[in-house]
């Protein structure tokens, strides 16, 4: 898929890979600008394509006294709002079929969570709304098997469709990228590397999700090169009181200097 299908995104003659970058969770309005607009002020620096990511909901958690939103409409007006001001496309996950109509109304890109990649109706309703779709492979699932929920989109008739990789389980607690599965990824579709998410350390005895972000530089040095066409990031400007997965994502302050050495070692492939 050419990336310039997703309206409003910028620098597409770019040879950079692309991001789809933000918090985990919609918190409030002014933190969302607020982690928008740096970024936004870095991809334009180092002239990356940009997709503001942020869930209107977190559907799938441990605890029943975990954050799960500030309410479903009242988020998807936000993210819409930062569409709008600073002109980027922006993405978040849905988790229901009702959810596709409703989140197709504010946003440019649906995704199709791991847990849910092989829900048909789920995947069926997100492509017909017509939306760029993004499906992250299943933590159980080889990458192999994603060419049939690419497939589902295609069939659904909908040719505009992103493949995520986020990790595979190892053991009960820890998860693993195998960039063996990159190449293989992209035979089906237009490939992302979820960098944060794949630094995750689940199934903690407190019910809150661990993670590894000192790995995040490595893994995703690793991915630019082997080739993957865009890298997916959670950020937050105190990711220790972030609402939700705080425990693997970046400090927004060190975005910049990595975004900086990804761009050079894109370069230097390109170059090869």
């Amino acid at each position: 898929m050419d990336i310039s299908l997703i309206p409003k995104i910028k620098h597409t003659t770019s040879q950079n890979f692309f991001l789809l970058a933000g918090p985990c969770a919609i918190e409030s309005e002014e933190m969302a600008l607020r982690i928008a607009e740096k970024v936004i002020t870095i991809t334009d620096n180092l002239e990356i394509p940009y997709v503001f990511k942020g869930s209107f909901k977190k559907a799938n958690r441990s605890r029943v006294d975990s954050f799960t939103g500030i309410g479903d409409e009242k988020a998807l007006k936000i993210l819409k709002k930062v569409g709008k001001t600073f002109g980027v496309p922006t993405v978040t996950d849905i988790h229901e079929v009702s959810d596709a109509y409703l989140a197709a109304q504010y946003v440019d890109v649906l995704q199709i969570p791991a847990f849910l990649v092989r829900q048909t109706d789920l995947v069926v309703a997100a492509a017909k709304t017509g939306k760029v779709i993004n499906l992250k492979k299943g933590q159980f699932m080889s990458p192999d098997s994603m060419q049939h929920a690419v497939t589902k989109v295609i069939d659904s008739g909908n040719d505009k469709v992103m493949v995520t990789d986020r990790g595979t389980m190892f053991g009960y607690q820890d998860m693993i990228v195998d960039f063996r599965g990159i190449p293989t990824l992209k035979q089906f579709a237009t490939t992302i590397l979820d960098v944060t998410h794949s630094l995750q350390q689940p199934n903690q005895t407190s019910g809150v999700t661990g993670g590894r972000p000192d790995m995040i530089e490595t893994i995703a040095r690793a991915g630019i090169a082997v080739g993957v066409d865009g890298l997916f990031l959670e950020t937050h400007f105190d990711p220790a009181n972030a609402k939700s997965d705080g425990a693997n994502m970046l400090h927004l302050d060190h975005l910049e200097n990595l975004l900086t050495n990804l761009v050079a070692i894109r370069q230097t492939i390109i170059n090869l």
